[in-house]
């Protein structure tokens, strides 16, 4: 990953992070979404499916050639060890307050050169 650029390259195991990279007008980085995406409608018909919210299709992601895979709780613990013992840069989140909820925005932003949009 260009750290001066950020990802360039995500997967999105969960819906939040993909509605806030369309809202950044960043969607052009997602190149993998989960199968519970309901907004924006559009992403279900650009990017391709490659989890629901506790199973991934690993081999999916990995083809994907991803620099980032960002998920959500110890929920999805098992598919972030796959994916890192793969090499793969995870960042799995677990906002549970309005605070955190806002720090993952922001930090989402700042990762994606969007933080003017937060």
């Amino acid at each position: 990953m260009n750290y001066l650029k950020g990802p360039q390259r995500i997967v999105c195991l969960t819906e939040e992070t993909t509605e806030l990279l369309y809202k950044f007008g960043k969607q052009d980085r997602i190149v993998g979404i989960s199968s519970f995406t309901v907004r924006p409608n559009l992403a279900k018909k650009e990017k391709p499916i490659i989890s629901t919210f506790v199973n991934a299709k690993i081999d999916k992601i990995l083809a994907l050639k991803p620099d980032l895979v960002i998920g959500f709780s110890d929920v999805q613990s098992s598919i972030a060890k796959e994916l890192i013992k793969n090499g793969l840069n995870v960042w799995i989140s677990n906002q549970r307050s309005v605070n955190e909820i806002k720090s993952f925005i922001y930090q989402l932003g700042s990762l994606v050169n969007a933080k003017k949009k937060c």
